[in-house]
């Protein structure tokens, strides 16, 4: 999905641009969290929801003792500006319940990360695109293939070059 030419209502032309979201919950009924995460992702301003995977089982990682994850990827096209996604997924998650992260690694209701936007790269602290450790990470990898396998994450390959590349073991399908 490459950045488009979207007509706007009086005729001038804005541009979209192409972003992808991981979303993971393993709280309170996490399929039904990520179901409604992709609601309130398709609900943003200037952004719609163009693709969504199925939702994926998935181990916890790091060793903090927690119930099993419900994860998935989102493909948006937003006339947003990578930060202006981050600050709205940011505030999606503090309305689900998403309290500020004691433990790293840790159980949460939900969390949305921008895996990559366009094709842009920043170092940023505030904004690291793509999104550190997704080349390893096969609940964002594999649900992210089913959806966009060709898309290039810019520095790091394409979508199912990764996914090859990582097992995925502790990795199950649950729609």
């Amino acid at each position: 999905m490459a950045a488009a030419a979207v007509p706007e209502k009086q005729g001038a032309r804005v541009h979209a641009y192409p972003a992808y979201v991981g979303l993971g919950s393993n709280l309170r009924d996490p399929a039904a969290q990520v179901e409604a995460a992709f609601t309130a992702l398709g609900e943003l301003p200037r952004t719609r929801l163009v693709c969504r995977s199925a939702l994926y089982g998935s181990k916890p990682m790091g060793e903090v003792a927690q119930p099993d994850f419900c994860n998935a990827v989102a493909g948006l096209l937003t006339e947003l500006g990578a930060a202006e996604v981050l600050a709205a997924m940011r505030e999606v998650e503090r309305r689900f319940g998403r309290e500020p992260e004691r433990i790293r690694w840790g159980p949460r209701v939900l969390d949305l990360d921008l895996l990559s936007y366009a094709e842009l790269r920043s170092a940023d602290p505030a904004l690291l695109l793509p999104h550190p450790g997704i080349a390893a990470r096969a609940f964002v990898l594999h649900p992210w293939r089913e959806i966009t396998p060709d898309v290039l994450v810019p520095g790091l390959g394409r979508v199912a070059e990764l996914a090859a590349r990582v097992p995925a073991e502790g990795l199950w399908r649950m729609s």
